[in-house]
C-alpha cells in the first residue's frame, strides 16, 4: 500500500511540474500587441480666445444743478424719460431778468440811435469846415436859406406823420389785447391773468400768461407818454413803440399757436373757437400795419431831420466868415464830435455786454440736457424751492455704452488694443451675440481674491435699444486668429527637456516613429499649431494600449 500511495504521489507532482511548464512556455511564446489612438493631420483655422465676464456701464452720467436757488417754475421731464441733446429739462422763475433783459435791449438800440445822430453830426461839421474854408457868393445864401425853408417843411410833416403813427400803433395795439384778446383770459388786466382754456404745452401757457401781463404794464405807461410826447421824445419813443409793438406780435403767434391746437367740445364749440382766429387774425393784422407803418415814418422822420440840420449848418456856414479863428473853431467842433462818436461806442459795448451778461444769467436759470440719454434723477418738482450747487437732476447716455472687465494675469500678456470680442448678455439668449473691441487696458493690476487682474474696457460696435446700463456680459475676446494651419491635440506633444518637443508618427506594420517639431498657437478647443515637422495626412498618435 506504501508503494501505491508513493508512486501516487510522483505522477500528482510531475502534473503540476508539466502544467506549470507548459504555461510558461505559452506565454513566452505570445507575442505583444501595442493598440494606438491617433489623429489624422489637417489644416483647418484656429483660434485663441480669453473668456471673462463683465458689466455694462454708461460712457457719460451727468449730475446736473442750478448755479443759484431759486424757485422751479418749468419742468418738462421724469425718471426714465428719455430725452435729447439740448432739451430744456427743468427752469427756475426769471421774471426779474426777462425784464431786465428787455430794458438792455432797448438801452442798445437807443446808444445806436445816438451813434447815428453824432455820426451824421461829424459829417455835417466836416461840410461847414469845408464851407468855411472856401467862403459864400450872396447867390449861394440865397440858395442855402430855400433848402432849410423846404427841409423845415418837410421836417414839420414828418413829426405830424411819426406822432401820428406813435399814437396810432398804440391804439391798435389797445385794440388787438384789451378788445380781440382780453376774451380769452379771466382777469386780463390784473397781475395774474389766467387763460379760460387749457394749453397742452406748460411752456406755451406759461409765456402767454406772463406776456400778457407784461403788455398790460406797458399799454398803461405807453397811454401816459403819448399824452404828453414831446419832439424830442420822438426818437425814444419810436423804438419804444417798435419794441413793444414786436412783443405783442410774438404774444399773439404764441396765442394763435395755442388756439390752433383748439377742438371743439362742451365748454367751447367750433363757433367760439372760430371767433378766437378771427380775433387773433384781425389784431395780428393791426399790428403788422402798425409795425410798417411805424418804420416807414421813423425813416421819414430820422431822414428829414438829418436833412434840416445839414441844411441849417450848411446856411450858416455859407453866411459865415472864413476867418482863420473860425476855421480853428470848427476843426475843434470836429474832433469834439469825432470824439463823441468813440464815446458812444463804448456806450454801445457796454450795453450790449449788459444784454449778455443778463443773457448769462437767464441760461443759468434753465438746464439742458448736455447729451442724449435717460433720466435717472429727479430731485425737484413744480413749485419747489432748491438749493445753489444740489444735483436735481442726473441723465446718463444711452447710445454710448462700454463694457468693463477684470483678466486674470496669466491672460494679460495675450491681450491688445483692438482686439475684438463678442458677447452674450444673461438677460437674454445665448443665441443674441453682440460684438465690442478692445479700447483700454489698464497698466496697473489689482488683486480680487489675492490674484492680480487687470480691468479692461471694450466698447460696442454697433448701437442696440436692447443694451442697457447694469447688464452682466460673458465675454469671448479673440486674441488671435490664424487662417488654415496644421493642427493637433495638444496632448499629443512629448517634452524633453533641453531636447524641445516632439510627436510620435504611426506608420506602416503598426510602427511608431518619434518626429521632433516646432509648435506655435494655443487655441480653442486644446489645439495647437505645428509650424515643422509634420505633413497635412500624418497620423499623430495621441495615446496608446498595451493588448497581451
Amino acid at each position: 500500500m506504501k508503494k501505491i500511495f508513493k508512486k501516487k504521489k510522483l505522477i500528482f507532482s510531475l502534473s503540476i511540474l508539466l502544467a506549470i511548464i507548459l504555461i510558461i512556455i505559452y506565454y513566452l511564446g505570445k507575442e505583444e500587441v501595442i493598440e494606438y489612438n491617433f489623429t489624422l493631420t489637417e489644416k483647418q483655422d484656429l483660434v485663441q480666445e480669453i473668456s471673462a465676464t463683465g458689466r455694462i456701464k454708461a460712457v457719460d452720467e451727468i449730475n446736473l444743478a442750478f448755479e443759484k436757488g431759486g424757485k422751479i417754475k418749468i419742468s418738462n421731464i421724469e425718471i426714465g424719460d428719455k430725452v435729447e441733446k439740448g432739451q430744456i429739462l427743468i427752469s427756475l422763475e426769471s421774471n426779474d431778468i426777462l425784464a431786465e433783459i428787455s430794458q438792455a435791449r432797448a438801452g442798445v438800440s437807443s446808444a445806436k440811435a445816438r451813434l447815428n445822430q453824432y455820426e451824421a453830426a461829424l459829417e455835417k461839421e466836416r461840410s461847414e469846415l469845408e464851407i468855411l474854408k472856401i467862403g459864400t457868393r450872396d447867390e449861394e445864401i440865397l440858395i442855402y436859406e430855400s433848402k432849410v425853408q423846404n427841409a423845415e417843411a418837410i421836417y414839420d410833416a414828418s413829426i405830424q406823420n411819426i406822432t401820428s403813427s406813435i399814437s396810432d400803433a398804440y391804439t391798435k395795439s389797445d385794440d388787438s389785447i384789451r378788445n380781440k384778446i382780453d376774451v380769452m383770459f379771466n382777469n386780463p388786466r390784473g397781475t395774474n391773468p389766467q387763460l379760460i382754456f387749457n394749453v397742452n404745452d406748460s411752456q406755451l401757457e406759461t409765456n402767454i400768461e406772463w406776456g400778457r401781463s407784461l403788455i398790460e404794464q406797458q399799454l398803461v405807461s405807453w397811454a401816459n407818454i403819448i399824452k404828453s410826447l414831446e419832439i424830442d421824445q420822438i426818437p425814444d419813443e419810436t423804438i419804444v413803440a417798435e419794441d413793444r409793438l414786436g412783443q405783442i406780435q410774438s404774444f399773439l403767434g404764441d396765442i394763435a399757436l395755442a388756439v390752433n391746437n383748439l377742438f371743439a367740445n362742451t365748454e367751447f364749440t367750433q363757433t367760439v373757437i372760430n371767433s378766437y382766429k378771427t380775433n387773433i387774425y384781425t389784431a395780428r393784422t393791426n399790428i403788422n400795419t402798425a409795425i410798417t407803418n411805424l418804420s416807414s415814418y421813423k425813416e421819414k422822420f430820422n431822414t428829414s431831420r438829418t436833412s434840416l440840420t445839414i441844411a441849417e449848418n450848411e446856411l450858416s456856414l455859407k453866411k459865415a466868415a472864413n476867418t482863420p479863428e473860425k476855421i480853428n473853431s470848427q476843426k475843434a467842433i470836429i474832433k469834439q464830435a469825432e470824439a463823441n462818436i468813440a464815446s458812444q461806442k463804448a456806450e454801445i459795448e457796454l450795453k450790449e455786454s449788459m444784454v449778455q451778461s443778463a443773457l448769462v444769467r437767464l441760461s443759468k436759470d434753465t438746464l439742458k440736457s448736455p447729451i442724449s440719454g435717460t433720466i435717472i434723477t429727479k430731485e425737484a418738482e413744480i413749485g419747489s424751492i432748491v438749493s445753489a450747487g444740489k444735483i436735481v437732476i442726473s441723465v446718463i447716455s444711452e447710445d454710448n455704452l462700454e463694457i468693463e472687465s477684470n483678466i486674470v494675469e496669466a491672460d494679460i500678456a495675450y491681450l491688445k488694443i483692438g482686439d475684438q470680442a463678442k458677447l452674450s448678455l444673461d438677460a437674454y439668449n445665448e443665441e443674441d451675440v453682440f460684438e465690442a473691441e478692445v479700447v483700454q487696458i489698464d497698466p496697473a493690476a489689482k488683486l480680487i481674491d489675492g490674484v492680480a487682474n487687470y480691468k479692461i474696457t471694450l466698447n460696442f460696435k454697433n448701437f442696440d435699444e436692447r443694451i442697457k446700463s447694469g447688464m452682466t456680459a460673458d465675454i469671448d475676446i479673440i486674441t488671435m486668429e490664424l487662417k488654415n494651419v496644421i493642427v493637433i491635440p495638444y496632448r499629443a506633444i512629448i517634452f524633453r527637456n533641453g531636447s524641445g518637443k516632439f510627436v510620435k508618427l504611426l506608420k506602416e506594420g503598426n510602427q511608431a516613429e518619434e518626429v521632433s517639431v516646432e509648435t506655435g498657437l494655443i487655441g480653442n478647443g486644446n489645439l495647437i499649431e505645428i509650424k515643422t515637422g509634420i505633413n497635412v495626412g500624418d497620423k499623430v498618435i495621441t495615446s496608446t494600449k498595451n493588448n497581451n
